[in-house]
């Protein structure tokens, strides 16, 4: 394996959770023990080298970029390259304590007594020096290292025989030799210097978690932490050529069930969900490219062959993507780490989502092992950790990113990592609100659908005279160009710009305001309204757009410059404002639109119905919108903002807000899971309540991802809490519409695993519901389909006598909801029989 940059594989380090024990620990046990400090690092070779020296280790220089390739040089010597002869030895930096002899000048004494005193007084500093203990500035130190890459790059490229195998005629130089064993040395000492390390680093492990290091340049997966006092030592996997990794289906989503070369199986089950997605996505991503010297040596190690490994399932080896070269699959590899890294990053120092970190976790975002990262840190484990992003409480692995040639991110790759991350921030936010609107857009059906049930809708269904049809031409309604009622045309107007005609208009708006005012106060005070807004007046540039948009640039029709709203209480509240408009103000009703509240008329975008009133008032068209309380509190204020946006993107064309997904690539959908991880950092899976409803939307949106990348067993997991949930809410329940889409998707994703029996169950669930509401729809219609059906022959002599049955069945409704609303009338609104 192989690319342009070096990049070879990934290394991540994270936390598990030992079988022994369980997760979350018990209150008091190891929450705040430690922050684990992990590492992802992009490597340079399959043999992953050591991330730096115990030399550098001591190197404090400000700019990060200052950190020595580990493969050349050794401390304070010449050089072990291959290039050895024509190089100079690799550059070293460390800090060095001098001490000298300082004067310092003193006041001693008081008042008379006083004196200036001269001493001379011990001092210690610390200075930066080079290999030859030299001081030297950061800026040389930096020229020097470029100098020293740049040379030993363009001896390579000068070189293409140096590295050991041949010279060309089938032999190896003496000094290739003696830079071989050097370089294995070498190779040696730092496998110990890690070793060291590692057991240093994972000493003070928390009792119950293990720590595993993930090697995607050879495909294992090895335990560097030491067991706790619990652990079965007999069943704990402590190394493992990974062939196959698929989703656990433990209920927190943590878990992943890895097969071996030897064909057995073991599930780790991660301490933070983030850490379980994201390392299942690296592993598939690994799966899918072609065994390389290293796994290959790992097989034949345990007696297996390459063979073994073609079973291996992976969907980055399916469709378009197993036409991806090596390189591509690195660099994909490569960024979806970078990105994986960086919002984790994000999240632990307390910036993201609802954290407040300010300028320490900030600064912690660019580098892992930061002091700003650091102290954050350890002000988030001091405050408790809990759930959320950079306490204790959600271990997982850090990132300490190794590029070639031992160099950290540079501002430039860190300013990219940033803007992929805001591209796919914002997609996530898009999807998101796509589903959203159309789960709103289902509440308003469904709301409008119990509205119907109202004994006074059918009476008001059949109303006429100043209704006018709407926007719904299916209907006979208007649109456009054809909008009957406009603003009056004065003359002035034939020689003004639409622009300057709709300054002019908000100016009468601003004096027809006070009277709209008083009106509304008016039917507010007689009939108790819900919520009452007035104002503010349509500025004429919003004016102009919105003519542009629905009425070919006429500033005339747009009749809402000076508007208000009202929310009443229900249909028969509406029905007693109407009245009360009619006999108060009658002569100044200019129209009164009904068309979205009909049965056999469009609702608007976003499935909102209202009704709206315009009057005449100083020679200028106001408009009033009420709204129905049961319609406003879905969206509240927010409502128009629905209709703008479904409007805009055509969300009403949508039957599955997952199909807002078609067309994207593996690559971008697994980032975007990364985006939805991001969003529920703060509300674990297993925490979830049903009154969550911002979390409950974030993990039905991530459900659409997991189902269409192909995670079916985290799909099935999420659903299934989410029925849980949706069956707890006392305003839904298990047969409610949310709930019945949930089994919907459930049992698509259980098909998906071949898990048929359960997904016959969730269908017969699915299809007693449908069955159920189609009773009570023909239940209504019974009476007229028998009577059809008992008197065949007179149909067929008559065919219109059905029609005519239907428009006789629908009089009678209208009669008795008529009824209906005298008797509603009489009983809440008595006072319209004396309205003026």
């Amino acid at each position: 394996m192989s690319s342009p940059r070096g990049v070879n594989g990934t290394i991540l380090e994270a936390a598990f959770v030992d079988p022994a024990y369980s997760w979350p620990p018990a209150e008091g046990q190891g929450k705040n023990a430690i922050e684990l400090q992990a590492s992802t690092a992009l490597m340079k070779s399959a043999a992953p080298g050591d991330s730096m020296d115990w030399e550098d280790e001591e190197i404090s220089l400000t700019p990060s970029l200052i950190s020595t390739d580990d493969g050349n040089g050794a401390a304070g010597g010449s050089s072990s390259s291959v290039f050895g002869a024509s190089l100079g030895a690799r550059p070293r930096f460390h800090v060095k304590k001098v001490t000298g002899v300082e004067t310092v000048q003193s006041t001693k004494g008081k008042l008379c007594c006083k004196r200036q005193v001269q001493e001379e007084v011990l001092h210690t500093s610390e200075v930066r020096v080079d290999e030859f203990g030299n001081p030297i500035s950061d800026a040389e130190a930096m020229e020097r290292q470029r100098q020293y890459n740049e040379e030993r790059r363009a001896a390579a490229a000068a070189a293409p025989n140096a590295t050991g195998a041949s010279n060309g005629n089938g032999t190896t130089t003496k000094a290739q030799r003696r830079a071989e064993r050097q370089r294995r040395i070498l190779a040696k000492k730092k496998k110990k210097r890690r070793e060291h390390r590692a057991a240093e680093r994972y000493r003070r492990v928390p009792e119950g978690i293990l720590v595993y290091r993930l090697d995607t340049s050879d495909h294992t997966i090895t335990l560097v932490s030491g067991p706790s006092s619990n652990t079965n030592m007999d069943t704990l996997m402590t190394n493992m050529v990974v062939v196959r990794a698929k989703p656990g289906s433990d209920r927190a989503r943590r878990g992943i069930v890895l097969t071996g070369a030897d064909g057995n199986q073991h599930t780790l089950v991660a301490c933070e969900q983030r850490t379980a997605i994201s390392w299942l996505e690296s592993m598939d991503m690994m799966l899918a490219c072609a065994p390389n010297v290293a796994v290959r040596a790992k097989l034949a190690e345990s007696g297996h062959t390459v063979r073994n490994t073609a079973d291996a399932k992976s969907g980055w080896a399916k469709g378009a993507e197993s036409k991806l070269s090596q390189i591509e699959r690195e660099e994909i590899e490569e960024r979806y780490v970078n990105l994986a890294a960086y919002s984790n990053n994000l999240i632990r120092a307390g910036a993201l989502p609802n954290g407040g970190g300010g300028a320490a976790a900030q600064a912690s975002v660019v580098s892992g092992s930061s002091k700003a990262s650091k102290k954050s840190n350890k002000q988030n484990a001091a405050a408790g950790g809990g759930g959320g992003g950079g306490g204790a409480g959600g271990i997982y692995y850090t990132v300490t990113q190794v590029r070639e040639d031992g160099e950290e991110y540079d501002e430039e790759t860190l300013e990219s990592i940033a803007k992929r991350r805001a591209v796919i921030k914002d997609s996530w936010d898009f999807f998101r609100m796509v589903c959203s609107l159309l789960r709103d857009r289902r509440k308003y059906d469904e709301v409008f659908r119990r509205m119907q049930l109202d004994p006074v809708y059918p009476y008001l269904n059949s109303m006429t005279g100043l209704n006018d049809p709407g926007d719904d031409m299916a209907m006979g309604g208007n649109i456009g160009a054809d909008k009957p009622l406009v603003q009056m045309a004065r003359e002035e107007y034939d020689h003004m710009s639409p622009s300057a005609i709709a300054k002019d208009l908000v100016q009468r708006a601003e004096v027809a305001l006070p009277s709209l005012v008083e009106i509304c106060k008016a039917l507010a005070g007689s009939l108790g309204m819900e919520e009452v807004g007035v104002g503010p007046v349509k500025d004429a540039g919003s004016a102009v757009r919105k003519a542009e948009r629905k009425y070919e640039g006429d500033v005339l029709k747009v009749t809402d410059y000076c508007r208000a709203l009202l929310v009443v209480k229900d249909f028969p509240t509406l029905l007693a404002l109407l009245e009360l408009a009619r006999d108060s103000f009658g002569p100044l009703i200019r129209r009164v639109k009904l068309s979205t509240l009909k049965t056999d008329r469009s609702s608007k975008p976003g499935g909102y119905r209202d009704c709206i009133i315009n009057l005449e008032l100083k020679d200028h068209i106001c408009e009033i919108q009420i709204h129905l309380w049961p319609m406003w509190v879905v969206c509240g204020v927010d409502g128009f903002r629905h209709y703008r946006h479904c409007l805009e993107y055509s969300t009403d064309t949508f039957g599955d807000p997952f199909e807002a997904l078609a067309g994207l690539d593996r690559k971008t959908m697994a980032e975007l899971i990364v985006m939805a991880e991001e969003a529920v950092a703060d509300m674990p899976l297993e925490t979830l309540e049903w009154y969550h409803e911002k979390f409950i939307l974030d993990y039905f949106a991530e459900v659409g991802l997991f189902l269409n990348h192909g995670l079916y067993e985290w799909a099935e997991t999420t659903l299934r809490t989410l029925i849980k949930l949706r069956c707890q809410s006392p305003d839904i329940g298990q047969d409610h519409h949310e709930t019945i889409t949930l089994y919907r998707y459930l049992e698509q994703a259980l098909r998906a695993q071949k898990k048929n029996d359960e997904a016959e169950d969730v269908a017969r669930k699915i299809y007693n519901n449908k069955q159920q509401k189609k009773t009570e729809k023909d239940e209504a219609e019974k009476s007229l389909w028998d009577q059809w059906v008992l008197e065949p022959f007179e149909s067929i002599v008559d065919p219109n006598k059905r029609e005519r049955e239907e428009e006789e069945k629908i009089r009678k409704e209208v009669r008795a909801s008529k009824k209906a609303w005298r008797k509603v009338r009489e009983e809440r609104f008595k006072f319209l029989d004396g309205a003026q």
